[in-house]
């Protein structure tokens, strides 16, 4: 997504320049430093916040659902039924306003929460996840979910990748102007020169970031694990990891993996994939939950 975005935006702004003759941010000089921070600044900040109030409507377009009333909510089975008690229980406990709640239909045992404010929020949880935990595993994931909003981790990711993508987008354009300009030399056809250098290192330095925001990422996941270990009791957290990671070998297929930043469920998988990765391997989490002292 992000590579598609630097895209996007890169041909945006050469249509500007080069078509409609606007200067977004007067870079051609490298060592002229502050338009070209200021301008990564105000794009970046721009599409980082964008992305974060529009994520309930994407998810709720990706699968086509509708939250469950109050009203609905007393004839809804069991299970189904806990979900909801469990998000109004914890939301009143700390004082914030009820999220919507989503039970979805999905082949993955899976659960997601998104929101752009505390009080703006959603927490999903799939069918295949009710029809194959018990009621304390399945309080855990919630209270997982929960720990998210709470502690606005979403929020605070978006703000981590404001700041990356400005310093990537920064760091390229100045770097892409000096090899132009001092190393080649090339006067005549440093339109597409730079461009395309730009481009390119914005391509690599976003990558060694995402290493960064990544680790990051799995940092958030092990304190909600901790948090719904403390809210409902650790032994249910590491009994719903426990049957999460029994549950993996069913998967069989991916289709859904475009949601991944959003799930609970993560498969095994190479080291560099482990490290770019939003979510830790479940041994490591279910180790780290043993390892607390959390009662």
């Amino acid at each position: 997504t992000n590579i598609a975005i630097i895209f996007l935006i890169s041909i945006i702004l050469t249509l500007l320049e080069k078509v409609f003759w606007i200067n977004i941010a007067w870079y051609y000089d490298w060592t002229n430093i502050i338009p070209i921070l200021f301008f990564s600044f105000i794009v970046w900040f721009s599409w980082a916040f964008i992305s974060l109030f529009m994520s309930r409507w994407v998810a709720k377009t990706a699968y086509k659902i509708k939250p469950i009333t109050s009203e609905e909510a007393f004839n809804l089975p069991a299970k189904q039924k806990l979900v909801y008690q469990t998000v109004l229980q914890i939301s009143e406990r700390n004082n914030i306003k009820m999220p919507e709640v989503w039970i979805y239909q999905s082949s993955e045992p899976n659960a997601f929460a998104t929101w752009a404010t505390k009080n703006s929020s959603l927490v999903a949880v799939s069918t295949w996840l009710l029809d194959s935990m018990d009621v304390g595993e399945i309080e855990a994931v919630v209270a997982h979910e929960m720990a998210h909003i709470i502690n606005w981790d979403m929020v605070t990711m978006t703000l981590l990748q404001w700041v990356i993508n400005t310093f990537v987008i920064f760091i390229s354009r100045i770097a892409a102007n000096f090899i132009e300009k001092v190393i080649l030399k090339s006067e005549e056809w440093w339109t597409w020169v730079y461009y395309l250098i730009s481009f390119i290192l914005q391509i690599i330095l976003w990558i060694l970031a995402s290493f960064i925001v990544m680790w990051f990422s799995r940092k958030r996941e092990f304190r909600a694990d901790e948090w719904s270990a403390l809210f409902i009791w650790k032994e249910k957290m590491i009994a719903a990891l426990k049957k999460l990671q029994s549950l993996q070998w069913k998967m069989l297929t991916d289709d859904t993996d475009k949601m991944a930043t959003m799930k609970i469920q993560t498969k095994k998988s190479t080291w560099i994939k482990a490290l770019l990765s939003s979510h830790p391997d479940l041994n490591l989490r279910i180790k780290n939950l043993e390892e607390k002292n959390i009662f």
